[in-house]
């Protein structure tokens, strides 16, 4: 989480940073055994280094990055919880609650689904 210090010190809305530190600890409390980084100025979580889940911010919601894969694979669940979405992330508002049900199945299908990934990214 430390690696996420500088990342959260950039979000000037004090409800914003916690809502974005709420998720970062629920993540490493939730797959303790997931590392973190940043890479392009955005927080992510990996795995034997190859990526899991990605995040940026922006003045009305904040995005959150699982591969195209991820992104086909839940869809439907996203859209169902109200988040909009394009081929490689899905935006949640910062008035919207975070769906933790959906974010958990996202990360550990990733987890699984890489599990003999050799690179960063889905090949």
């Amino acid at each position: 989480m430390d690696n996420f210090n500088e990342f959260l010190q950039t979000i000037d809305n004090d409800k914003h940073k916690k809502t974005m530190t709420e998720i970062f600890n629920w993540i490493s409390e939730t797959f303790p055994n997931l590392e973190t980084t940043i890479k392009w100025n955005q927080p992510m979580f990996t795995d034997h280094g190859t990526f899991i889940l990605a995040f940026s911010k922006a003045k009305q919601h904040f995005s959150i990055a699982p591969e195209a894969k991820g992104m086909t694979e839940f869809s439907e669940r996203i859209d169902a919880a109200g988040y909009s979405q394009t081929n490689n992330l899905f935006r949640i508002k910062w008035t919207q609650e975070v769906d933790y049900r959906l974010l958990k199945d996202i990360i550990q299908f990733n987890i699984d689904d890489k599990a003999d990934c050799s690179t960063f990214w889905r090949t």
